[in-house]
């Protein structure tokens, strides 16, 4: 059987064969992805060998210093030229003054200070790395689910053939629980597929002949022969990708917190240390307000403050993909929510079935349901759900046919029958057609039986319990200005469901490339926060400032998003907004109080009154105290959503 494309053999272009040296590649890759860990521990390892050298062996200073001064050229120096290259770019960010402190400890021979500083510069960017890591992984997960060819039906027997060579009107047969390499008809088999990471839509489609087939649906326990109809290249799969990829590659830098304050907290730190070594003209009094300055509750107390919200999440079933979403979503000001799986249940039922004079409900409902047992639409299982519930059971059916944009088609018990909409009706001859209802909310089936109008079936996704009131009460508490829905669903449907939960800006039957230009169009003008939960929501979520994924429908999704909500729930989303806002303030008041506290003691450095070591010292206990602050963002507020 042909497996899923290796992400790994097509991020380097060569095959996992021992003669390529890919370990050794791989080696270097993971060394680069994880430089600043690296750094990290053997900083931590340099001053534990430093203190116990000078407390518990107590050699001279010298050897005590080799650690320290090995890690400050080894490790701080490529951290200096990084901020060097960072202030070229005219970046001044809270990091700058660690490098000048690096910098400023190594001349001096604070060699202890300097390498506490490169521990936490170091510490700092592992964070960062780790928290952006996400979005390159979202091309491997879908390149995991690439199948790399296909079998191909031939005169001689079933051949695998690579994906690329698969030509328009070959014959290939997809195996049970086969992902399908190519768009195609069905024309020998019969049996069902999950569509789900293609359409978002939480069903499986039964096939026959003659039903299409969508690249990246899995198959279930029958094989299936079809006719190909799209090229690998020009497939929905292939052009979901395509999008994903353009997507990860326009996607916006966003600046952390700690940068921001950083960028007016640095020059006053510098412009005061320099003074002071002016007016006193005594470098130890520059270095002294330079190590008092060093911005700890910037790079330690924000950071911790994220993660003990992060793990907050965790407890409340909202995994956090990316930190960046809880310091940017309580800036956000327009929602974008798909429909299906977001704002409903994603599970349609059958409502109302106004059957025509001569006909019998039952009987209707009979042989639809046995011609839905076929279909390709997810609306089709209501009415299949809906015969079940009443006992009636499926009919003999076959010559199934569903022409687009005609309707499904097929002879059941004997009866031609017709799923059609309004529009096709109104095109055809039919008796009785003059008895369609008039048009209502929602979606809705028209039933021909016979060349006669029988049936007219509506349908509905039920909006969520929350729905409504999640949605007035992000205008209300949380200050966002606008709210809009952007789904693949009939227009129809997308305006039933938005009066329903109180929103009146709709874009209904969108591609995922459509979607992704309206969310780009949208954040360019405002920070955006979208919700979805299927594949075809991933490149949306992506361009939004905040994505977040409903559920766990599916991988690429989740990695796609910056949250993902385990819980099928939107109450979920508010409570991620609550702790997002109330780590925003613990981080504030950790970095704000302890740049403050670290200004008056650089105040006391300038005019002499404190020394480096107790300006360290000073420092320290502003550490603690910005650090048991940020601590207090791990524990529940005593609010966690607000929705009334």
């Amino acid at each position: 059987m042909i497996q899923a494309t290796d992400p790994s053999v097509e991020s380097t272009g060569r095959s996992n064969h021992p003669g390529h040296a890919l370990p050794d590649r791989g080696l270097i890759s993971w060394v680069k992805r994880q430089k600043g860990l690296i750094v990290a521990a053997t900083s931590l390892i340099a001053i534990f060998t430093h203190l116990v050298l000078r407390f518990v062996v107590r050699a001279d200073v010298a050897t005590c210093n080799y650690p320290l001064l090995a890690t400050i050229v080894v490790c701080g120096l490529p951290l200096v030229w990084g901020l060097l290259k960072k202030m070229w770019r005219r970046e001044f960010g809270s990091d700058l003054l660690g490098g000048v402190s690096i910098v400023t400890s190594f001349v001096m021979g604070e060699y202890l200070a300097g390498s506490i500083i490169v521990l936490m510069l170091s510490g700092g960017e592992a964070l960062e790395s780790y928290a952006l890591r996400s979005a390159s992984s979202v091309l491997a997960a879908l390149a995991k689910r690439i199948p790399s060819g296909a079998h191909r039906k031939t005169a001689a027997g079933i051949v695998d053939v690579p994906l690329h060579e698969v030509a328009v009107g070959d014959t290939l047969v997809i195996y049970p629980h086969d992902i399908c390499p190519v768009d195609g008809v069905v024309i020998e088999g019969h049996g069902s597929m999950d569509e789900s990471y293609l359409t978002g839509e939480p069903f499986e489609i039964t096939k026959t002949t003659g039903s299409p087939v969508i690249s990246g649906a899995i198959n279930n326990d029958s094989s299936l022969t079809i006719r190909t109809t799209q090229l690998a290249a020009d497939s929905r799969y292939a052009k979901i990708m395509e999008v994903m990829r353009e997507s990860e590659q326009t996607r916006p830098h966003l600046r952390r917190l700690g940068d921001k304050l950083g960028a007016v907290y640095t020059p006053v730190a510098i412009v005061l240390a320099l003074f002071a070594w002016a007016l006193s003209g005594e470098a130890l009094r520059f270095l002294s307000v330079l190590v008092i300055a060093t911005p700890c509750p910037l790079l330690i107390g924000i950071p911790i403050a994220i993660i003990g919200s992060i793990s907050l999440c965790a407890r409340r079933a909202i995994i956090v993909k990316n930190p960046l979403a809880l310091e940017q979503i309580s800036s956000c000001r327009i929602g974008i929510f798909d429909k299906t799986g977001t704002l409903t249940y994603g599970e349609p039922k059958l409502t109302d079935q106004i059957v025509a004079p001569g006909f019998v409900q039952r009987d209707v409902l009979a042989l639809a349901a046995s011609l839905e047992l076929y279909s390709r639409h997810p609306l089709g299982l209501a009415i299949v759900a809906q015969a079940k519930a009443e006992g009636l059971p499926p009919l003999e059916t076959s010559q199934v046919s569903e022409a687009p944009g005609q309707g499904l088609r097929g002879i059941v018990a004997g009866h031609s029958v017709q799923i059609t909409g309004r529009q096709k009706l109104a095109e055809r001859e039919v008796a009785g057609r003059d008895l369609v209802p008039p048009v209502a909310g929602g979606l809705e089936c028209i039933i021909v039986v016979d060349d006669r109008y029988a049936a007219t079936f509506r349908l509905r996704d039920a909006p969520r319990a929350e729905g409504q009131s999640f949605i007035h009460h992000l205008g209300t508490k949380h200050q966002f200005k606008r709210t809009m829905i952007i789904s693949g669903d009939r227009e129809s449907e997308v305006r039933y469901l938005a009066e329903q939960v109180g929103i009146t800006e709709v874009y209904a039957e969108q591609s995922p490339e459509q979607k992704l230009a309206i969310v780009r169009r949208e954040t360019a003008q405002i920070k955006s926060l979208y919700v979805g939960d299927g594949i075809n929501d991933a490149p949306a979520m992506m361009a939004a400032t905040v994505g977040i994924a409903i559920g766990r429908n599916s991988d690429v999704t989740a990695e796609a998003a910056s949250v993902v909500v385990m819980d099928n729930s939107l109450t979920k989303v508010d409570e991620f907004i609550h702790i997002s806002r109330r780590m925003r303030l613990i981080a504030l008041q950790s970095a704000v109080g302890g740049m403050a506290l670290s200004l008056v003691g650089m105040v006391l450095a300038a005019a002499g009154y404190l020394d480096p070591v107790a300006g360290a010292i000073s420092q320290e206990v502003i550490d603690v105290l910005a650090v048991l602050n940020a601590l207090r963002a791990a524990f529940p507020p005593k609010v966690m959503s607000d929705i009334s």
